[in-house]
């Protein structure tokens, strides 16, 4: 019985750990880059940098007009391909790897960076195919 205990916190704390790194990745994610609503994406989209964070095979198929491509993973290495100096608007399929992405560019000492809100799936603006 008291080993069952021991095994429960154990448990518990573990639980728990998981849980609170999760709220905080959530919440660094939110403050590293300024979310935009399809319309004001669009707004901006010939002055700044348009980042597509998805892996190269969904970008050929499809993907906003006039965005690059740098895949997530192979962002780390590859970011240094973007100006610190002009705004990057990112986003992905839905949502959580442009977060990712902002993140690794508010570490790099970039301050500009917006995230499409829905990400590409529910874009209705002009796109590309290859």
């Amino acid at each position: 019985m008291n080993g069952n205990l021991i095994v429960n916190i154990i448990l518990a704390i573990i639980l728990l750990g998981m849980i609170g790194y999760e709220v905080y990745q959530h919440f660094n994610r939110k403050r590293a880059a300024v979310i935009l609503t399809e319309e004001e994406f669009r707004e901006n989209m010939r002055k700044v940098q348009v980042i597509d964070v998805r892996e190269k095979p969904e970008f050929d198929a499809g993907h906003i007009l006039g965005a690059r491509n740098i895949p997530y993973s192979g962002f780390k290495t590859r970011m240094v391909e973007i100006r610190k100096d002009i705004p990057v608007y990112l986003y992905d399929q839905k949502k959580s790897m442009s977060g990712r992405a902002a993140v690794k560019l508010r570490k790099a000492g970039y301050t500009k960076i917006y995230r499409l809100k829905d990400g590409y799936q529910n874009w209705n603006g002009k796109i590309k195919k290859k």
